[in-house]
Parts: structure tokens; sequence; C-alpha cells
């Protein structure tokens, strides 16, 4: 018989089962010769890839799926469903994807769902079929995480070659796995993405390189570090592109109305990219509302480009917010959308979803209404130059000069909504922020402390109260919608800062009601003894994480009753959402929320939230390594600065100047063992009672600054405050002593 390379795969797609090489050779009815002729053509087809050999010695091609699998989540999809990819894949062609879904029970249950007890990372061994949409997998047993991946840099020490992990903490160096390093051509400081493997040799863990990204010595590689190690999303799909570049500016239609008659304008930072919304206010001129003020906020209509279930959308969802680091933007949308139809630049006619909102003389929202528009911008202003005009003691910039008279409009509207603020009494913690300025090379030029003016906060409050208006109008309809939740603190966290007050002079009463003003009150009577920013740190600890969620939970925060984020959908889905639950609510046009998508909210709440919290850590940690760089060649420079955390391994220290945080381990504060106090948030010296406390300012040296994983390590100068001796030192403390020397001596045993 002679064997083709067609019949040979025809039988091996058309087996129910995989076959062993015996097991081909019955199937074909081969026999003498044949045998070695099939031998060589599995030989074959398995080098070029078309078939795959498992472990069990069968055969089976390469872009199909044996019957039962380990199957690794990548993904959730749009429908809210996982997705998973084969957890090992061979094959040339990419993994295809499967559809991973919990045993159906019973015969009425309908058609299973994917369950939700695991996440994306996670792995379970599944029964795979194929179905006409595609191959789905019946999950048989979860597995939990497999192999992370990680992120490192290839190094060569005294020891060969080693991986080292970006990773702050990371204690220890891998090795990469045989033969990778001539095969990928891996050069020192290459920046790769790791698996650990089972495998070790004399102790050291085996890694196996998934992909080289780069040099770590390049000076833009610390935010290329961040985006990886926390995966945020890179770039755009070429069907996302090509849906952004055929995209046209709305007309005017039953809608959309024509509002460029009102001279919205927009103000923002000094080095801000996309402008999403513009203000404009006025006196009140109903004879009722004496004293009161109409105000505009316009903001960028998204969601007359990004339609729910297009690939814009699909990529939007998937990347949940903007990621900002100091050098770069990963932006949710592409740009010809953020810097170009969906930003608000002067002179030019852009579609906006605004809110019209009327405030009484004491700054109460009467009332709002919400109108899809066609708008001009009259002015771009950075917040500077706004401020030359609220302040009134210099020269006004002349960008501002053409707008003086609508500017002094909009501060006398924050004047009096100013008063309704202080009135509600939202939680007030000042702190620092700081910027970091990078050249187009990537070094970092300064780090600076951001000025706030009143156009930051006149800005800030007119956002907050169209968000307001938002949640409100929306929930006078009955709709449904994505709230911003912020809950009020939790008793261990209150109980925390009550126990720690003490040692400031300072009370906490558990038994009063946890409000704003009790926080801002506490923070007034620590700046009498120079204590605020201590406290005001303590404070913020105490406070919960904000989130998003399709059930209204209120702003503790805000000290809002209804709040929802409407003003930024260029940067955040949520605001789509909102914007989208408007347009349907309101009747403002056929684009509004799905019905598909309004089934899905809690899912997508919860996906933001954590798109959110990874961006907020990818921007933490970018800043933290070009903060590195640039103390780099300053180790041996002495800092001042404040104890911004106590743990028993040793103090966090944030530097006045730069804001960048380091940690002064344990072992730098000298000879004597210390205590960890947890109550007073401080360390205690057995010996001597000397203590270190948090909020403490303290002279510190730079020992070390590491760019790669964005650690400072300090040594504290400053010697401890004088204190009590700790009442009970921990069994650990004592030292068990030797024979003849003051041990215990127990009775000899009899012979």
């Amino acid at each position: 018989m002679n064997i083709t390379r067609e019949t040979l795969l025809q039988t091996v797609r058309d087996t129910d089962t995989e076959l062993t090489k015996r097991g081909l050779v019955r199937a074909l009815g081969l026999s003498g010769d044949d045998r070695r002729e099939l031998r060589t053509l599995l030989s074959e087809l398995v080098e070029d890839g078309t078939l795959i050999r498992t472990d069990r010695r069968t055969y089976r091609c390469a872009d199909t799926l044996p019957n039962v699998m380990v199957v690794c989540i990548d993904h959730i999809d749009d429908h809210g469903d996982l997705v998973g990819v084969p957890a090992r894949w061979e094959g040339k062609p990419p993994p295809p994807t499967i559809l991973v879904l919990e045993k159906k029970h019973h015969k009425k249950s309908g058609p299973p769902r994917a369950t939700k007890t695991l996440g994306v990372g996670d792995r379970a061994l599944c029964r795979i079929s194929k179905k006409d949409e595609g191959y789905r997998g019946e999950i048989i047993k979860t597995l939990g995480q497999g192999p992370r991946t990680e992120l490192g840099v290839v190094v060569k020490g005294g020891r060969g070659w080693r991986i080292r992990p970006v990773a702050k903490g990371s204690r220890y160096d891998h090795l990469p796995q045989r033969g990778q390093m001539e095969a990928l051509q891996l050069k020192d400081q290459d920046l790769v993405l790791y698996e650990l493997t089972s495998a070790r040799n004399k102790g050291d863990r085996i890694a196996r390189v998934t992909e080289v990204l780069g040099s770590a010595d390049h000076p833009r590689s610390a935010s290329i570090i961040s985006l990886y190690a926390h995966n945020i999303p890179l770039g755009f799909s070429g069907d996302e592109l090509a849906e952004a570049q055929s995209l046209t500016l709305p007309k005017l239609d039953k809608y959309r109305k024509d509002i460029r008659d009102i001279p919205l304008l927009t103000i923002d930072p000094d080095d801000a990219k996309d402008f999403d919304d513009a203000i404009f206010a006025r006196p009140d001129d109903n004879a009722r509302n004496e004293g009161g003020h109409i105000v505009w906020v316009a903001i960028a209509d998204v969601s007359a480009y990004v339609r729910p279930g297009s690939a814009l959308d699909k990529g939007a969802f998937k990347r949940g917010n903007s990621v900002y680091l100091p050098d770069r933007v990963e932006p949710m949308l592409p740009e010809e959308l953020s810097a170009d139809l969906c930003s608000l630049r002067p002179n030019e006619d852009r579609a906006c979803l605004a809110v019209r909102m009327r405030f009484n003389a004491q700054g109460d929202k009467i009332d709002h209404k919400f109108v899809r528009g066609l708008m001009r911008s009259h002015a771009r202003l950075t917040y500077s130059q706004a401020q030359t005009v609220f302040k009134r003691d210099g020269e006004i910039a002349k960008e501002a000069v053409p707008v003086t008279d609508i500017l002094s409009d909009i501060f006398a509207a924050y004047t009096s909504v100013k008063i309704a603020r202080e009135r509600r009494g939202p939680l007030n913690i000042e702190m620092p922020e700081r910027r970091v300025r990078v050249d187009e090379k990537g070094n970092v030029t300064s780090i600076e402390v951001r000025e706030r003016f009143d156009a930051h906060k006149l800005v800030e409050e007119f956002m907050i109260q169209a968000n307001v208006a938002a949640a409100q109008a929306l929930d006078s309809k009955n709709a449904e919608l994505i709230y911003r939740v912020h809950e009020p603190p939790g008793y261990d966290k209150l109980q925390g800062l009550s126990d720690f007050l003490p040692a400031l002079d300072l009370k906490w009463s558990m038994g009063e009601r946890v409000t704003p003003k009790r926080f801002n009150r506490l923070i007034e009577k620590a700046r009498e003894n120079d204590l605020a920013e201590t406290v005001s740190m303590s404070v913020l600890r105490t406070q919960m994480q904000a989130y998003y969620g399709p059930k209204n939970g209120g702003h503790f925060g805000l000290n809002l009753t209804h709040y929802a984020h409407f003003t930024s959908p260029i940067r955040r889905y949520a605001d789509l959402i909102v914007h989208r639950a408007l347009i349907k609510a309101f009747n403002l046009g056929d684009d509004g929320s799905s019905a598909e998508e309004l089934t899905r909210l809690k899912e997508i709440s919860e996906h933001i939230s954590d798109t959110e919290r990874r961006a907020m850590a990818a921007e933490r940690d970018a800043k933290d390594r070009y903060v590195a760089a640039y103390l780099q060649d300053r180790v041996g420079a002495e800092f001042e600065g404040r104890i911004a955390g106590v743990t028993g391994a040793g103090l966090f220290v944030q530097l006045d100047e730069t804001g960048a945080d380091g940690f002064a381990p344990v072992s730098q504060l000298g000879l004597e063992r210390y205590i960890f106090d947890e109550k007073s948030k401080s360390l205690i010296g057995a010996e001597t009672g000397g203590t270190y406390k948090f909020g403490r300012r303290v002279t510190v040296r730079l020992l070390e600054a590491t760019p790669l994983t964005g650690g400072l390590l300090f040594e504290i100068l400053t010697k401890p405050e004088k204190g009590k001796r700790p009442k009970h030192l921990p069994t650990s403390h004592y030292r068990k002593r030797g024979p003849n020397k003051g041990g215990y001596k127990g009775k000899r045993r009899r012979k």
C-alpha cells in the first residue's frame, strides 16, 4: 500500500480517539515496508508542525484539540463568558479559543453558562467538544492558577546568565532554560517575559522565556516594564483603527441641537493632549432666582462614535480606561477619536452631550437638563492662565484676555457653588501631588509639585455637579446605570486610627457617627501642632477604595447620595456607559444602551474596577522607576522626609523633595533590636525604648537606587525619640543560653 500525507492526515482526523503508531498501522492495514514509510511520514509531519506527538505517544492534527485538556482562562468576552486557550500549545497556527462552561446539572436547566469560580489566569481541566461556532470546554475540575508570566531582565554575572525579576521585593534570580540563550539570541540587559518551570538546577528555578521585548537600558523602559508588568493592553487592532478612520462628525438632526452660540471654553493642564470637557456660566436672569447662576458643562459625545458591540467598543471595554505615565499615554480610544473627533479643540465644531444646571445664590442645584448638541469651544486655557483672571493680583494672561468676562462669570458661579460644597462638607485631604517631567529621550528633567489653583477647584466642582446630575437624572427615570461608589470606612481601620491618635495627643471616639466633616475637624485640630500631614495620611489609609457598581451606595468621600462618572468618556469606559444610559432614558438618539449591555452591568462594573486598579498600579510603578533613575546619581546624598509606613521589617520614608518612597530596613537602625508596636505604628527599641513612629520627620541617606524595580534603600540618620521600653517583648527576643551560662538545668536522667 502506498501511503500519502493526505491519506495519513485524513485517518488521524477521522478517528474518534488519538492513535499511537501501532494504532495507525492497524487502522491503515499496513505491513512490511509500509511501516517504515509510515514512520518516515510521521517524523516529517511532526517536524513541520502538521501533527503533534503527545506525551502518550499518540498523534493528532495541530489544528485540532484533544477530547480532554487543561485550559487557561484568557479573557472574558462581550457576553460575560469565560474564554480560554490551551494551557500548552505546540502547533504553528495561533491557539484556538474555547468557550469555557460549567457542567450542566439537569436537562431543564437550560444552556450552560460560564462558571463564576474561575477568573482570568486560572486553569481548568475541560472536556472539549467541537460545535459549529467553535470549541466548547465543559469543566471537569478547576486547577487554579497556572504558570504566571513575569517580567525580567537577562543579566550576566559571575555565575553565568541569569534572569532577574523586575518586581519589587524579588530576592532570587532564575536560570534561563537550556538552549534558549542561543535559540533566542538573548543578550545582556534584554527585557523578557518568562514563566517559571518546576525544574531546578542546584536550587535555582529554571525560567522559560516566552517573549523578548527589547532592551532594559533604554531610558523609556520604565514605562514599558510597568505596562507589561500589569498586563496593560497596548495598541489597537486593525478593525479598531479602520473603524476610527471611517468616522465623521455627526450632523444636526432632531436629536442633536445647535449650541454653538454658547461661549463654552476648556480649562486643562498645560500638558493636556485631549480636551473632553468645556464649561460656561452666566447669572440667571430669572427674577425668582436672584443671585443664582446657569452653568453649562459640555462633554465630548463619544457614544456617537463608539456604538455597543463595535470593534471600538470591544477594545475600549478591554482597556477600561486610559493609562497616564510620565512619558506616554496608553489611550482607551485611538487618536482619531481621543485627539481629534472627541477633543473639544477651540473654534472647531464638535459633538457633545451637555448638561444645563441652575444654582441658587446659596449654591444649591435647583434643576438640570441634558442636551445632545453640536458645540464650538471659544478658547483653550490652562489652569494657570485662567487663574490670572480669578486672582486679579497681576497681569492677565494674554490667552485669557478675550474671554475675561466669561471667566469672571464662571468664577462668580463657582463662588456660590463653593458655599454649598462647604456646607456639604466633603472629605478635605490636601496631599501634595508631584509631576515627573521626562524629555524626548526618556530622561527625567525635573520632579515638580503640582500647584493647585482655584481654577483646579472650580473645574473639579463643576464636574462633580455634572456627575451628580447624571446619577440623579437616571435615577429619576429608574434607569439602570453604573454608579461610582465609595463606602464609609470599616470598623477595623477606624479602630486602628483610634489606637494611633493618642500617641499624637489626639483622639477619635468610636461611639460617634462617622462623617467626612469629623475627619476634616480632626485634620484641622492636627494642623495646630504641625501634624496635619501625618494625620491626613492616617485618615487616607482608613478610607475604602472607590469602585463601580450597578447599585447605588453613595459616595462617602464627597458626602453625596447619588454619584456616577459622566465627564470623561474619552478615557473611562464607565462614563461611556452612563452617556448611553442618558441617551436611552431621555430619547436623545438611537445609539443608547443596548439590551445586552444592560444585562451585563455587574460584570462590566467589576471589570472596569479591576482595570482602574491595574492602571493606577502601572502609573505608580512607572513613576517610581523614573524617580529611582533620577536619584541614581545621588547615592550617598542626604534627604529630608517623613516616615510614611512602619512594619516589623523597617520604615517606609517619603522624601520631601521628590515625593519618592523608599525603605529603611530595621538593620540600618543600629545594633539594638526594635519591636513593632501596631497600635502606635512605631518601632521601639527593646533596650532603650528609643522610638521611630509613623509621621515623624527624619533625615535619611540614600544607599541604593534601582531603576529596574523602582526601589530606593535608605539609612535613617535621625536618632530615635526617647520613649519607654516595651512592657512585653516577643519570645523571639530572648535567646537560648548555652550550658552553664544561666540556662535552665534539668534533672539528670537516671541510667
